[in-house]
This record gives C-alpha cells, sequence and structure tokens, in this order.
C-alpha cells in the first residue's frame, strides 16, 4: 500500500510541474499558448523550448527566486501587483 503521505527527500528541493520548476513551466507555456492560438504548434513547442533553455542558463547558479526578483526590479511596478513592498526606484525609504 502506497504512503498518502508525500515526504520530500531534500527539504530545498523546489516545487516542480512535470520536469519543470514552475517559473520555468510558466516561461514555457506563454509560448506554446500562443502556438496553439495561432495555429502554429510546432513553432510555439520550439520557441517554448528555447525559452526554457534559456530561463534555465540564465538562473544557473542563482537562488531560485531569482527571476521574481529580476521581475520586481526591472518591470513596472504594477505588474507584479505587490502592496507591501516599496517600489524598486525608491532607493531612501524614510524610517
Amino acid at each position: 500500500m502506497a504512503d498518502p503521505y508525500i515526504i520530500p527527500h531534500r527539504l530545498d528541493d523546489p516545487e516542480l510541474i512535470g520536469f519543470w520548476t514552475i517559473d520555468e513551466f510558466a516561461g514555457m507555456i506563454v509560448p506554446f499558448t500562443w502556438g496553439i492560438l495561432s495555429q502554429h504548434i510546432f513553432i510555439g513547442i520550439i520557441v517554448a523550448f528555447g525559452a526554457w533553455f534559456a530561463l534555465r542558463k540564465a538562473k544557473a547558479g542563482r537562488a531560485s527566486s531569482w527571476v521574481a526578483h529580476a521581475a520586481y526590479w526591472y518591470l513596472p511596478a504594477g505588474l507584479l501587483g505587490l502592496k507591501a513592498t516599496p517600489p524598486s526606484h525608491c532607493r531612501l525609504l524614510a524610517g
């Protein structure tokens, strides 16, 4: 009988969807969805795996939340929907 509880072998393992981490999967699903909607499925698959490979190389040797930190720093403030954090362009905070 299988154990109903899944215990990770290491505590630092990221959550996976299939073989990919959540941010890699999100980076793949956008071009793949575009490929399906524009009826260019093979081009969407190729671009999705290219995006996955580029994202994997960009994350190599960095923290798993590196993509979220870069998005906070470089993208507009309202895009991530973070309400408890100050805008990234504010360098000096009072208090």
